[in-house]
């Protein structure tokens, strides 16, 4: 009987526990990436007793009562909440984020980034360093301090399109911008006029945004077609330092009344830009978009992949640690092994509260139930203690 009452405190402290797990997974119901952990029970069995009053030898088993399983994290994908910022960061997948502490190394499913002071892209409200994947693979943190201005880039070539009709008379292109080599801005005017002796021959004059020339060239057309003597010109400025190429080869010139469609398609080189967004695209790197329309890849972002999820040790915070033996491999987004990476979402809990309340029940009738096999237990031995000898 005694031992009855040892299986009845079993219960208690097993299911006490179970309802502290319980009650830690619908407190965090609203916790952002918060991972519920699972409660099972086992039995426990071992050489039978019957509390002193054996009657004759037996070795059969018997129970002992019952306690809480190791609990096992439920790493069953949250919905995925909007948010608009672009540092926060969710996978759609099995992946994990990457974050660096020194020599620590840490795992989250979700976060909400920021660039600290020093330049590094970190938790919001931490010094967790999100991690990118070097060049042999293993996750390092970002410094984006030397990407915080696009530097400039002189312009060299201007590629034309479309045509210039071969009866009109002229034809501007006016205020194309051109860039020098220390990102300053200029305004270039090309002026067409057609040579009224020689057919399909045409004047090409640039002039700066001060009406001064910068350079007059001759293009030619057989056929409709640009002369290929002439289908690059070059037009140079001493005061800026530019030598442009002008590309014509893709032109044609066609009848089309007074009209024509000649215009500058493609002109490279840009000016100094600032960054204006550092978000995460579709392939899991984070790019910096720049005031000069300029678009930079900074890193792709290093995702944990675990044969063994439950090898992970639940932290504060949201983070896991690896312990054991278990085994990771750090991959980019591109493996679908890891999931994709969206920005401007959170991952939510993964709290199910209509289970959770299922289980408080039957943790609830558990304890309940092995109260009274104590207090069963002691009302046996009391009437035991009363029990008097005849005389």
């Amino acid at each position: 009987m005694f031992g009855s009452i040892y299986i009845g405190l079993s219960g208690l402290s097993a299911y006490s526990q179970g309802l502290k797990t319980v009650s830690n997974n619908v407190s965090n119901l609203n916790t952002t990436g918060f991972k519920a952990s699972e409660v099972t029970f086992s039995d426990i069995y071992g050489s039978g007793s019957t509390g002193g009053l054996e009657l004759g030898s037996s070795t059969r088993q018997s129970g002992h009562g019952v306690y809480l399983n190791e609990t096992s994290v439920s790493f069953e994908q949250g919905e995925l909440r909007d948010t608009g910022r672009d540092l926060d960061l969710a996978i759609d997948g099995g992946g994990f984020f990457v974050l660096l502490d020194g020599e620590q190394s840490f795992y989250t499913r979700t976060g909400s980034f920021a660039v600290d002071d020093d330049g590094y892209i970190v938790r919001a409200g931490s010094d967790y360093r999100l991690a990118v994947l070097d060049a042999a693979g293993k996750p390092v943190s970002l410094n984006i301090d030397d990407a915080r201005t696009s530097p400039p880039v002189a312009t060299t070539s201007i590629e034309f399109s479309d045509n210039l009709s071969s009866t009109a008379t002229t034809h501007t292109i006016a205020d194309q911008s051109i860039f020098d080599v220390q990102g300053g801005a200029h305004s270039w005017t090309m002026d067409f006029v057609q040579d009224e002796t020689a057919a399909g021959e045409w004047t090409v004059t640039v002039t700066d945004e001060d009406g001064d020339e910068i350079g007059s060239e001759t293009l030619k057309f057989i056929g409709g077609i640009v002369d290929p003597a002439t289908h690059t010109l070059t037009f140079s400025d001493s005061a800026s330092g530019l030598s442009v190429e002008f590309d014509f080869s893709s032109i044609t010139s066609f009848s089309s009344g007074t009209v024509s469609s000649l215009r500058a398609s493609e002109i490279d080189g840009h000016g100094t830009g600032s960054i204006v967004t550092l978000e995460v695209n579709d392939a899991g790197e984070l790019e910096a978009t720049y005031s000069n329309e300029e678009t930079v890849n900074l890193g792709t972002i290093a995702l944990a992949n675990f044969r063994d999820p439950q090898q992970l040790e639940q932290r504060s915070g949201g983070l896991f640690t690896l312990g054991g033996y278990g085994q990771v491999q750090y991959l980019s987004a591109s493996d679908t092994r890891v999931g994709t990476i969206l920005g401007g979402r959170l991952e939510t809990s993964n709290v199910d509260l209509g289970a959770q309340f299922g289980d408080l029940i039957l943790i609830q009738r558990g304890f309940q139930a092995s109260s009274q096999i104590i207090s069963i237990s002691n009302d046996m031995i009391q009437q035991l203690f009363g029990i008097r000898g005849q005389g």
